[in-house]
């Protein structure tokens, strides 16, 4: 399969369509807001960020969907398997949380009594900050981390759809993010430092989207060796023709593969086993993985014709992949996640 590489330039033309469909290793196609011809409630905004190690884990999603903004706060403690999911809806956003419009610059923040968020941006890195009153039984959550030193490369995706050609998704994974700070909960602080190996993963996504889609997507990093190591899988929504969201990164460079399908077991009911073996697998074969979920984030949310149904799976990952040059990474009980999420938004 040939995928088409990005061109630096506008990602919108004067009439709201998609000027070219690909993916590229940095965030060359400028994106504007004013530029959108679609309905305003089918636009949707949002800055992710998941900052874990082998021991804990803390996500932080700040979203304008237009419709509806949400703040949503996840911690994974991996040694005792706690998971705690917290979000605040945000009615009728429709772009006043004024999201930047590009993911190296600006300050993307909410405060109202209950909760305070801001992604900002300072001199060669980024601070991440939230204060979550009663978060838990009473007990709020308070997140400081500063995530530096990004990786050279990342996967940067537009991605158009066929039934509607004003709708497009421009999205940016960053893998590898070193971080450092604090986070702190139910009496305890988890310290981090650059020698704990604390990692991030940024989902930096702008877009117009159809009403009822599904995306299958998965990510993990850590080290190898001694060398940084990690990967983006995703597929499952838009016309993906000109090139896929698939690159796998060593020590900040990227290394882009072709189709890889997700292979999620079937019960005896032969509903989907989010908790057994998964297993990946690339059409190029350069990525081949089985993945050991431990703890499922599942999350359903049914508001009348608005639903998202969701199921962020963590585990560990076990398998081998090629890179451009042709050398060979092995990597054994590797934590990430992967995930099936579907919404009709």
């Amino acid at each position: 399969m040939s995928q088409k590489e990005l061109l630096p330039g506008d990602l919108l033309d004067q009439n709201g369509y998609l000027m070219q469909s690909g993916y590229s290793k940095q965030l060359i196609k400028k994106y504007n807001r004013k530029k959108i011809k679609a309905k305003r409630f089918k636009i949707k905004e949002w800055d992710y960020y998941l900052v874990y190690n082998n021991d804990f884990a803390v996500a932080l999603t700040l979203a304008d969907n237009s419709y509806m903004g949400m703040v949503s706060a996840t911690i994974i403690d991996f040694k005792t398997m706690i998971e705690v999911t917290k979000s605040k809806i945000i009615p009728f956003t429709f772009g006043r949380l004024k999201m930047p419009e590009c993911s190296y610059d600006g300050e993307a923040s909410y405060k109202s009594s209950h909760v305070a968020i801001d992604f900002y941006h300072e001199i060669g890195a980024r601070r991440l900050r939230l204060n979550y009153a009663n978060f838990m039984e009473n007990k709020p959550l308070i997140v400081d981390l500063n995530l530096y030193d990004a990786p050279e490369d990342s996967m940067v995706i537009a991605t158009p759809f066929e039934e509607d050609k004003h709708a497009f998704y421009y999205n940016q994974k960053i893998v590898g993010i070193k971080a450092n700070g604090s986070v702190n909960f139910d009496g305890r602080t988890y310290e981090f430092n650059p020698n704990d190996q604390m990692l991030g993963i940024l989902d930096w996504g702008r877009g117009v989207w159809t009403y009822d889609n599904t995306w299958y997507w998965s990510s993990a990093v850590g080290e190898i060796d001694n060398h940084i190591f990690g990967f983006n899988l995703g597929y499952g929504f838009g016309d993906t023709t000109a090139a896929t969201e698939n690159m796998l990164f060593y020590d900040g460079k990227g290394h882009k593969i072709e189709h890889v399908k997700f292979q999620i077991p079937l019960n005896s009911e032969h509903e989907l086993d989010y908790m057994s073996t998964w297993k990946f697998s690339s059409s190029d074969l350069r990525f081949e993985a089985i993945f050991e979920p431990i703890i499922d984030r599942s999350a359903l949310i049914s508001l009348g014709i608005l639903k998202s149904d969701q199921h962020q799976v963590f585990g560990y990952f076990t398998g081998k992949a090629k890179l451009d040059d042709g050398t060979v990474i092995n990597f054994d009980k590797f934590l990430g996640f992967a995930e099936k999420v579907r919404n009709k938004w």
